[in-house]
């Protein structure tokens, strides 16, 4: 996903799209747009591969809204001779409110890799930021050698630029860096911040997805925007070494300043996880994320929040309440809900810690949830048939580290989420916080190959996409689970029958 913004009441959703097949290739880039960002209107290509400065693909961009309502887009080129460099395009009509048209500059590339940087190296340049100085600036992901590094210009006008001449920030072993971002989030308020706030009352979050793993990773510190410097909050947890936006399948994400609703928004691509011949076969690969809002987390200080958009409640019907619902060790308890294809689901777990009569076990990662233990997994199973045969566990799991501490993990497991093969079927997961006065809880979106989960309010998110062959539609089914061996559980869960977004073409010959 690229350059999102929002312009004269319509959301704007640029994306990278093949438009000769559904596999890598003559990359442009797709235009969509939205009036409350589920329901989405398709319209013609905004920019194609069609001069020297990008005639390998129109890749990842990004818009700043500039004073006097203009937009400026800078957006990576890979050239005739497959150097990566840096393009600027404005809309062709600032007064149109779909922005079908896009001029490039006719003096691009705007930025060159500069000495030290490999041609293939230097790519996805974030929304600029507006320095004490009135200059504004762009930083841009690279590496030298295994170091991830984040490079920044300064422009004043967006067609020439001048390098820092030092890095924004560096992380060893991290490798390239690409899809970068960087943006500013409110320590005592629930508001987006503009990508240019600064000051007392904010953090900064420095966003990248690793080339090397294909995961995105962020962390929280603080800019210094005198000396160009940006220093994490806490070492051990520095970009592409600790916390992850998302511990599923996920990558290449992007936030922008809904200035409409003050808020931040933030996107993400999910890839397939079958064949390229299966995506041929279809016609097409991948989807977008729900758009989620992303916040700082006032209790633990050491995180953001993401939480799925309040329009999306607009797609809620009819909904099932189960109160106070008893799992003892071992039990599965299936709930009385049909078609549990395209749900929305909010659950609370109280457990009784009383009855863990066994020594917490020491874990580091999510396992299969067939695996039992003390005190996990718990959750639910969802995207089931009526006999198991399908089944994927989005659960919790209570051990302990090798240092003793009390560790919390959310899990979605899919190795047995399809009776078909070639297809991944990964265990994800990572810890999540859970504070001494909290319940466990989760909320769960379920869009029939797509499962999103958010832990403990959206501290810590799994993205999964599966290909059940059993569990779907009509015959999908939700369970409560609790697999542990030492550990009674006690769920409360709310569940919602959703509607499907309208997607479709923009009437264009109606205008």
């Amino acid at each position: 996903m690229v350059g999102p913004l929002y312009h004269m009441g319509w959301y704007h959703l640029f994306y990278q799209y093949n438009p000769d097949s559904a596999i890598w290739g003559n990359i442009t880039w797709g235009h969509a747009v939205s009036r409350d960002l589920i329901h989405w209107l398709y319209l013609p290509l905004a920019m194609v591969p069609d001069r020297w400065f990008d005639w390998n693909g129109v890749w990842t961009g990004s818009a700043t809204l500039l004073p006097g309502g203009k937009i400026a887009m800078l957006y990576t080129g890979d050239t005739d001779n497959y150097v990566q460099v840096q393009n600027l395009a404005y809309p062709a009509n600032l007064s149109d409110p779909l922005l079908l048209h896009w001029d490039k500059y006719e003096q691009n590339p705007v930025m060159i890799p500069p000495k030290g940087i490999a041609f293939k190296d230097f790519r996805d340049p974030t929304t600029a930021w507006l320095g004490q100085d009135g200059l504004w600036r762009v930083m841009i992901g690279s590496k030298i050698n295994k170091t991830g590094i984040a490079l920044v210009y300064k422009t004043s006008n967006f067609t020439t630029y001048e390098l820092v001449d030092h890095v924004l920030h560096a992380v060893p072993t991290t490798g390239m860096w690409e899809c970068v971002d960087f943006y500013p989030v409110s320590t005592t308020s629930d508001n987006g911040l503009d990508t240019s706030a600064n000051g007392p009352g904010t953090k900064h979050v420095m966003k990248t997805s690793l080339d090397d793993d294909k995961h995105d990773y962020y962390a929280l510190g603080t800019y210094d925007a005198v000396k160009d410097i940006w220093t994490p909050d806490d070492p051990k947890l520095d970009v592409g070494i600790g916390l992850r936006v998302d511990y599923g399948k996920y990558y290449a994400s992007k936030t922008f300043y809904d200035q409409d609703k003050v808020r931040r928004i933030l996107w993400g691509w999910v890839g397939e996880t079958d064949t390229a011949a299966d995506n041929l076969r279809k016609g097409w690969a991948s989807v977008q994320t729900i758009p989620r809002v992303v916040t700082f987390d006032k209790k633990t200080r050491t995180n953001i929040l993401q939480w799925p958009v309040e329009e999306l409640e607009s797609l809620r019907s009819s909904s099932e309440q189960f109160d106070g619902i008893f799992l003892e060790p071992g039990s599965v308890m299936q709930l009385n809900i049909s078609s549990a294809a395209q749900l929305d689901i909010s659950a609370e777990f109280e457990v009784d810690m009383k009855t863990l009569n066994a020594t917490l076990d020491e874990i580091n990662n999510c396992s299969v949830a067939a695996d039992r233990g003390a005190a996990g997994p718990f959750g639910l199973l969802v995207l089931a048939d009526e006999s198991l045969s399908e089944l994927t566990p989005v659960y919790f799991y209570i051990g302990k580290a090798a240092d003793g501490a009390l560790k919390h993990w959310f899990c979605t497991d899919k190795s047995r989420s399809t009776k078909a093969t070639d297809v991944d079927k990964q265990v994800y997961g990572g810890l999540v916080p859970v504070l001494d006065d909290e319940k466990f809880s989760m909320r769960v979106l379920i869009d029939h190959s797509v499962i999103e989960a958010f832990g403990q309010g959206g501290r810590t998110c799994i993205t999964s996409r599966i290909y059940p062959t059993e569990a779907i539609d009509g015959a999908a089914r939700v369970f409560l689970f609790n697999n542990a061996t030492h550990l009674n559980v006690t769920a409360s869960v709310k569940i919602w029958h959703m509607g499907s977004a309208d997607l479709r073409p923009f009437p264009l010959d109606q205008m």
